[in-house]
């Protein structure tokens, strides 16, 4: 499924990633290792409105709000009907209702979060009031001044119940005095992954699956190095290259895992496709065996 959804509040960018990879061939990729494959089509992510609410600290709240609640409604069926769900979004943010789904689909879920980003800026600090910039502090620990709405289709995350994966952006949040959430959570920076990214993701993904735990795989792109993914928002120094993070989403999509996000792919910088290309050849290939989630 695709999840249009900018929480910068506008219409374009990585908006149009979900159209874009299809356009580059996803579907007959994943149809040609998986015959079983759907497509459900563009959630609902409403108007973007370029408006910061006081009270909660986001910017296009009322869009957050409609793809939140449209992702956590098109996962709960997938998985209730045994399907593997792939969300395709837009940016991090629609992991709220992706990870929320899963929670409230299969009583529990955990999550394995492979970003470049910890993306757990409390909402009133951060500069851009982009909920793509918090999601992950969101499902921690919650924000004030979330509207009701919003707030019951927030996933609630156990320290425990979470492995980060990549996170390069220590510095900035130093500089910003934002403390890192590294000392609470199970946190590997890319300096600790490269050409070796299965070990601690086996190990992570081992440790839920001992648990009887299901879990979750957020994917954001910029988890990869500027020159392997430039076509990012945000790049930044270091980071993954793609046999490193094929390796972390093959260790994390064996029996156990409920779904995957995809994020933050962003079209307007690949003019020429190559990207989007690179992105449904790893998307195949990765998920040519999926769990089955009955």
């Amino acid at each position: 499924m695709g999840a249009p959804f900018n929480s910068a509040g506008i219409t374009g960018g990585v908006a149009n990633a979900p159209m874009r990879l299809r356009e580059a061939g996803l579907l007959n990729a994943l149809r040609a290792r998986r015959a079983d494959v759907r497509d459900l089509g563009d959630v609902d992510v409403g108007p973007p409105r370029r408006f910061r609410d006081p009270e909660s600290g986001l910017l296009t709240q009322e869009s957050l709000i409609a793809a939140t609640t449209s992702v956590h409604a098109a996962v709960v069926a997938c998985l209730a009907a045994g399907e593997f769900p792939l969300v395709l979004g837009g940016d991090c943010a629609v992991l709220l209702g992706a990870l929320r789904g899963a929670q409230d689909a299969l009583c529990d879920a955990a999550l394995v979060f492979v970003d470049g980003h910890e993306d757990a800026w409390p909402p009133h600090r951060s500069a851009t009031g982009r909920a793509a910039d918090c999601e992950l502090g969101l499902a921690l620990s919650g924000a004030d001044g979330l509207p009701a709405e919003l707030s019951v289709r927030v996933p609630t995350l156990d320290p425990t119940r979470i492995v980060a994966l990549g996170p390069r952006d220590d510095m900035e949040l130093r500089s910003a005095g934002v403390a890192s959430i590294g000392s609470t959570i199970a946190l590997l920076p890319d300096r600790d992954l490269r050409g070796k990214a299965a070990v601690p993701t086996d190990i992570a993904v081992g440790r839920f699956h001992r648990r009887g735990v299901a879990w979750w795989l957020h994917v954001d792109l910029d988890v990869l190095s500027a020159e392997a993914m430039p076509a990012v928002d945000y790049p930044q120094p270091g980071g993954l290259d793609w046999p490193d993070l094929t390796a972390i989403t093959a260790a994390a999509t064996r029996s156990g895992c409920a779904g995957m996000t995809s994020t933050t792919y962003n079209p307007d910088l690949d003019a020429d496709g190559r990207h989007a290309r690179r992105i449904v050849g790893y998307l195949a290939d990765v998920l040519s065996v999926t769990p089955e989630m009955a």
